[in-house]
C-alpha cells in the first residue's frame, strides 16, 4: 500500500493546520514531502509525479503565503491544497501516465506493464481517486458558500470519499485478475 504513504504530506498537512494554522501545515505537507521524495531517491527508487506533484504544490502554497501573506481561511487552505492534488491525479492521467502506474509497478512483473489491462487498470483507479478528490473540493465549497451547514457533514463525506478510493482500489485489481483467468 505504498499509494496510501504517498499520501501522508496530506496528513501532516491536516494535523498541523489543525493545531498550528495554515502556513505551518504547507510547511509540514513540503517537508514531508520532500523526505519522501529523499527517501525514495535514497532507496534508488525513482520519483513519481505524486511525490513531485506534492512537493511542488506544498512548496508553491507555502512560498506563496509567505510571500504575500493572503488572507486566507483553513478552509481557503483545504480548497487550495485538495484542488491542487485533483490537478496532479487528472494531468498525470492526461500526459498518459497515471499516478497509481508507478505504484502499482511495484507489485506487478515486468511483462505487465505495459498491458492493455494493467494500464487501463490504473486509469480506472486513478480516475477513482479523483472521483474521491472531486468530492473533497465540492466539501471545501460548500463550507466555503454555505458556512451554516453542519461540518459533520463535510467530514462524513470526505472521510466516505476517501475511504470508497481506497476499497476500490485494493478490490478492482482483484476483480481485473479474476476476470483475466
Amino acid at each position: 500500500m505504498n499509494i496510501l504513504l504517498a499520501f501522508a504530506p496530506f496528513l501532516a498537512f491536516a494535523l498541523v493546520d489543525r493545531a498550528l494554522g495554515s502556513l505551518d501545515g504547507l510547511l509540514a505537507g513540503a517537508a514531508v514531502s520532500i523526505a519522501m521524495l529523499v527517501r525514495d531517491m535514497m532507496q534508488g527508487r525513482s520519483p513519481k509525479i505524486l511525490e513531485i506533484g506534492t512537493v511542488l504544490l506544498f512548496a508553491g502554497l507555502a512560498g506563496w503565503f509567505l510571500a504575500f501573506q493572503p488572507a486566507w481561511s483553513i478552509i481557503d487552505v483545504r480548497l487550495r491544497v485538495d484542488l491542487g492534488l485533483l490537478l496532479i491525479v487528472i494531468v498525470s492521467m492526461l500526459i498518459g501516465k497515471p499516478f497509481t502506474l508507478q505504484y502499482a509497478r511495484e507489485s506487478v512483473a515486468p511483462e505487465l506493464w505495459s498491458g492493455p489491462t494493467f494500464v487501463k487498470t490504473s486509469y480506472v483507479i486513478s480516475a477513482a481517486w479523483a472521483a474521491a478528490f472531486v468530492v473533497l473540493v465540492a466539501v471545501d465549497l460548500l463550507w466555503i458558500y454555505r458556512p451554516d451547514v453542519p461540518p459533520r457533514l463535510g467530514v462524513w463525506a470526505t472521510i466516505a470519499a476517501l475511504f470508497a478510493a481506497v476499497k476500490f482500489t485494493a478490490w478492482y485489481p482483484k476483480q481485473v485478475h479474476g476476470k483475466a483467468r
